[in-house]
């Protein structure tokens, strides 16, 4: 006979409790928590590893560089690290409607035409709707099968009969174990669903991507011991009303978590932006005050961002500091040293700061352009738009140097910037770099009367 266990756990982090509570104590959520009946059988096996372990001294431990597979797209290789790695499992989040399914039935398809096995398993469409996505998509070919279908065991039976190479899940709040007596994408069923898809990713020696909802705060929704359990998460992230989506990984067991990946959707799919810079700088204004242009790292990648500034008047006596795109407490401390340091009282003025084509930005080296913008704005005298402005900016005044000038440079010298301000720290690569005039600052006064 089956014991029947009640208990209330909390659907945003997973904390499990006898009793219902109003707030979580783990992560002060209110109203999370749910009632779910747990059956487990009270002769119910141990569950059995991959593999029997050992104790070996790593010296006599063979490693061998397991070999990777490409996407087809070299902005989602330059995310996961060179590629596909069989044996790992891949995590996707990102918000409804972003375009998650579309990026993996795409990879699906990539991986098919390369001749390998791929099972398409959704628990949110039939494969009717399925086969007419990958129409508008011009996809389809190759040894690429598809399942719909939300049970767990018979995903798994079809995984042992098919043999797949690769295997996608669209996505696992949909999936449910019968084993687990709650409502599909309740912790208890994501927990145990992606423990199943661990050990059938690990012992097939396939890979295996599961697509994740994210909940209001932009975390992937679940417990968050759900990450912990992937090799890589991937955050696919943009506007819906913007055509460009941005693909971050936060987690990589095989590569870099620095690395981006930018995609436009079309109405053939995602394609691939080769010159994010480029994009992001399309439309800027030229001869406009409170406007400069910055580079960017993001990962191994340069890339030039424009930022936007707008100084005003505040008529009722209390200023709004408000930030799109880089940390409101940054921006404030950039304002106080503007005041302190620059003589510039704006302390009774509204400021507004934007990051144009959605970008975070969060290195330092933006503060020197994030500064001159302001003063750009608050003097209404523009600044050169074939300059580029690179370095951090301490609470003294001074300007520090930043790392990889000399990427950040020859990007900006593509794309036909004519002069750069940069730290004194950084003067060292003054010879390495031709055909673009250098300009060295040490504090925020040289700045001004260099540029004001």
């Amino acid at each position: 006979m089956a014991k029947v266990k009640t208990k209330f756990v909390c659907q945003e982090c997973g904390y499990e409790t006898v009793k219902w509570l109003g707030r979580c104590p783990s992560c002060s959520e209110w109203n999370t928590f749910v009632e779910e009946k747990e059956v487990r059988e009270t002769d119910a096996k141990k569950q059995r590893g991959i593999s029997k372990g050992k104790v070996e001294k790593i010296q006599n431990i063979t490693s061998m560089k397991k070999e990777r597979i490409s996407t087809g797209s070299r902005e989602m290789d330059r995310v996961l690290g060179g590629g596909i790695i069989k044996s790992s499992l891949v995590l996707v989040g990102g918000d409804p409607g972003i375009g998650k399914s579309t990026l993996l039935l795409q990879v699906a398809d990539n991986a098919a035409k390369i001749d390998l096995k791929v099972l398409y398993v959704s628990g949110e469409e039939s494969g009717e709707q399925i086969k007419i996505r990958a129409d508008r998509l011009g996809i389809g070919k190759g040894e690429l099968y598809v399942l719909a279908e939300t049970n767990i065991d018979i995903i798994k039976e079809f995984v042992e009969k098919e043999n797949p190479d690769l295997l996608i899940l669209d996505s696992i709040q949909t999936i449910y174990s019968p084993e687990i007596v709650s409502a599909p994408g309740s912790v208890s069923q994501v927990r145990e669903v992606t423990s199943m898809v661990m050990r059938m990713t690990k012992a097939r020696d396939m890979a295996s991507f599961i697509v994740g909802h994210v909940t209001k705060s932009g975390a992937i929704a679940g417990p968050r011991v759900l990450e912990h359990m992937v090799d890589t998460v991937l955050y696919f992230e943009g506007e819906r009303h913007f055509s460009y989506r941005i693909l971050r990984s936060v987690k990589n067991r095989f590569g870099s978590t620095n690395e981006i990946g930018i995609f436009e959707m079309r109405e053939k799919g995602l394609m691939e932006v080769e010159n994010p810079s480029e994009v992001f700088l399309k439309g800027r204004p030229l001869e406009a005050y409170g406007t400069v242009v910055t580079a960017a790292m993001e990962g191994t990648r340069p890339v030039l961002i424009e930022i936007q500034a707008l100084v005003t008047y505040s008529p009722a006596g209390f200023a709004k500091r408000i930030t799109t795109g880089i940390d409101n407490n940054r921006a404030a401390m950039l304002l106080a040293v503007l005041e302190k340091k620059a003589g510039l009282a704006m302390q009774s003025s509204d400021t507004f700061i934007n990051v144009t084509g959605g970008l975070q930005l969060k290195e330092p080296a933006a503060d020197l352009a994030i500064l001159c913008a302001l003063a750009s704005s608050f003097k209404e005298i523009p600044v050169d738009y074939k300059t580029i402005l690179i370095g951090e900016v301490g609470l003294t005044g001074e300007i520090r140097g930043v790392n990889s000038v000399e990427k950040r440079l020859i990007e900006a010298q593509k794309m036909g910037f004519k002069k750069a301000v940069i730290a004194e720290a950084n003067e060292s690569i003054l010879k390495e770099i031709n055909n673009i005039e250098i300009m060295t600052v040490n504090n925020i006064r040289q700045v001004m009367d260099l540029l004001f």
